[in-house]
């Protein structure tokens, strides 16, 4: 698997600064486990935001206290690639082994389960099947399971919405995107993903504000999807 479509750089330094919500992270760090170029980009966003605190601090600190901070920082930055907000990104669960290929990828076991065949999809419309995390911070983070073949509604975002391709693939304005690829959109986006053919394309997505159909009867129905 190799990604082709990645985090923008606003993305990866809040990652990093653990800014970004809870919702937000799991679906980055979901990205992170595909995608060795994010990682490394990841890594030299984390130097930088060390180097530029060292240098903040560096005319208030003597010696002894700049080399206390730089392990410690070194410590958390260690910590950072284990845990993130609370427990988003967990230990494997026991009875998932690595390489399971039942096995939810690692930061979504969280809000999903850790097994694709434990999932229980609800219906959304003909081809289009969804499952919403129900305990999140306020951000919308969910599974969506959609036919090959099908066009989903023209829309924009009201906010930011990143997407990670779990399985399956879909095309729009912006490319094709096949699994491990991210969708790191903004409000300035408008697009209409078309699934590609043969098999349905999985997708984890979080949002942080809803989306924005010009269609009417796109805008009829939204109240009953809830997106």
């Amino acid at each position: 698997m190799t990604p082709r479509h990645h985090l923008n750089e606003a993305t990866l330094v809040s990652f990093a600064a653990g800014a970004l919500s809870p919702e937000m992270t799991a679906v980055a760090a979901t990205h992170l486990e595909a995608c060795r170029d994010c990682r490394d980009r990841l890594a030299h966003a984390e130097r930088i935001g060390g180097l530029l605190l060292g240098q903040q601090q560096a005319a208030e600190l003597d010696a002894a206290k700049r080399g206390r901070l730089r392990r410690e920082m070194l410590d958390r930055l260690d910590e950072s690639t284990q845990s993130r907000h609370d427990g988003t990104i967990q230990a494997l669960s026991p009875d998932v082994s690595p390489g399971d290929p039942d096995g939810l990828p690692q930061p979504l076991r969280a809000y999903f389960g850790p097994t694709w065949s434990a999932l229980r999809w609800r219906w959304v419309a003909p081809g289009v099947h969804m499952i919403r995390a129900a305990h999140t911070s306020g951000d919308t983070l969910l599974l969506l399971k959609i036919a090959p073949g099908k066009s989903m509604p023209v829309h924009s975002h009201q906010g930011t919405e990143l997407t990670q391709i779990l399985q399956g693939a879909y095309d729009d304005a912006l490319g094709h995107f096949s699994p491990g690829d991210a969708a790191d959109l903004d409000n300035e986006t408008e697009h209409q993903p078309i699934t590609a053919p043969g098999a349905p394309c999985i997708c984890v997505a979080a949002m942080d504000a809803p989306l924005r159909f010009p269609g009417w009867l796109a805008r009829k129905l939204q109240p009953l999807v809830g997106l």
